[in-house]
């Protein structure tokens, strides 16, 4: 882990020196100190906007992540057409420690969480308390979904991921840390989106607000089992943040902006921002490689009804591949929360609870298939509702993670086979003394 340490110095040496008014009385670029860099509120807000464009770096929420969580959790629904072999290694469940996209995604991660812990250890140049509020709530969330997804992946369920909370300030001493126990990272995770959900605004632009917030709490409690919470977070997303469901299932992708369903994406344009989701599943006319992630006809044996949009939503390469529609945009913002999966989160709360708050689980899943022309069902059962999500929410990174939170399997192996839990990265285990691989490894 010192690389991201070493990152981060560099990191602020570059991105603060413009920020000085009087250009003829700066520290030289490589040698800039951190309190100079971080001494006003101008600059800790700049690191904040850095912490964002890491996070949507092609190896972290830009698409690498998702696409680890859609091939760890695919059998036959999925092809892996591309020329590299380290996306393969999660499709067959035979995944190496040298792997540099496991390697860049722990490495990209861990810069989140760290330039999210600069900007909490110095929110006191802050003289506004409504500015220093918000750009709080935003590091903290920020840091609790890096944070969930490094545990997902690289954790299981009782050895974690290495839990630092607190920004470095000897850069000299020895940076090892062991990992965490599960329970103590996403006490963390829950102990940040909490403080964020109080401090964050309703509208904060594109950034994260309120209830971006509150839509990770709701995932992160569904995925605990923790279904009451789960659901009432989605209900106050559903009830009150203005969002609705787009007019088709085809309009709920390829945005250059928000759309009305969006609670949270990831910004992309052509001057900044990464969309490798583009990348792995589209053709060369849309953006990508041509289709390294092609759609199987197991997958479409999902659908229960013909006149299902989603069941439709592909189209072919010039190699006959089926694409998915959800990413012909290659400047088209990355969808992180959507309404819908909100709606889904409360139906399935609400039959494993037997409740009806906001809306029936018939009613909910019923709302969902119409939209997308699916005639409605009568009565639902937990598998109806399960079934809805992969219909929905295929290729947006929930595969493996519905697997292992349902005690479910894939391609032959239990939902706690070591063979899905993501190698430590082999670079972190030469430079980190106290770290444990995974079992298998």
């Amino acid at each position: 882990m010192k690389n991201q340490y070493i990152y981060i110095l560099t990191f602020l040496s570059l991105i603060f020196l413009p920020a000085c008014d009087d250009r003829l009385d700066v520290e030289p670029t490589l040698s800039i100190s951190e309190e100079t860099a971080l001494s006003s509120s101008a600059s800790v807000s700049k690191l904040l906007v850095g912490a964002y464009e890491i996070d949507g770096n092609a190896y972290s929420h830009g698409g690498y992540i998702q696409i680890y969580s859609d091939l760890l959790g695919a059998d036959q629904e999925v092809s892996w057409n591309g020329t590299f072999f380290e996306p393969r290694e999660a499709l067959t469940k035979e995944m190496n420690a040298i792997n540099f996209l496991f390697e860049d995604s722990w490495r990209n991660t861990y810069k989140v969480i760290s330039q999210s812990n600069l900007v909490l250890g110095n929110l006191d140049v802050y003289t506004d308390d409504a500015e220093k509020g918000r750009v709080e709530g935003e590091a903290r969330f920020l840091r609790a979904l890096n944070y969930f997804d490094l545990v997902r992946l690289f954790g299981n369920d009782v050895h974690g991921v290495p839990l630092r909370l607190d920004p470095i300030t000897d850069y000299g001493s020895d940076l090892s840390i062991a990992r965490a126990a599960t329970s103590d990272v996403y006490a963390a995770i829950l102990d940040d989106l909490s403080k964020a959900i109080s401090l964050l605004p309703e509208d904060n632009d594109v950034y994260a607000d309120r209830f971006a917030a509150l839509a990770l709490l709701s995932r992160v409690q569904l995925y605990l089992g923790h279904y009451e919470e789960a659901r009432d977070a989605a209900e106050e997303i559903i009830a009150t943040s203005g969002k609705s469901l787009s007019a088709s299932f085809a309009d709920a992708f390829n945005h250059d902006e928000d759309g009305e369903e969006d609670i949270y994406s990831m910004q992309v344009t052509s001057q900044s921002g990464e969309n490798q989701l583009i990348q792995m599943y589209a053709s060369e006319e849309n953006g990508g490689r041509g289709g390294d992630i092609s759609i199987n006809q197991p997958y479409l044996d999902l659908f229960d009804d013909s006149n299902d949009e989603r069941s439709q939503f592909f189209y072919e390469n010039a190699k006959g591949d089926r694409l998915s529609g959800k990413y012909t945009n290659q400047f088209g913002n990355v969808p992180m929360f959507r309404l819908a999966e909100m709606i889904l989160i409360r139906a399935e709360c609400n039959f494993r609870l037997g409740t009806i708050t906001g809306a029936s689980p018939a009613d909910d899943i019923n709302t969902i298939r119409q939209r997308s022309s699916a005639a409605p069902l009568v009565d639902v059962t937990l598998n109806d509702i399960l079934l809805e999500r992969q219909r929905e929410l295929a290729f947006e990174g929930f595969g493996i993670y519905d697997i292992k939170r349902t005690q479910s399997s894939v391609a032959g192996l239990p939902y706690d086979s070591p063979k899905l839990v993501v190698p430590i990265p082999q670079t972190e285990m030469d430079t980190n003394p106290l770290m444990e691989q995974n079992e298998g490894y």
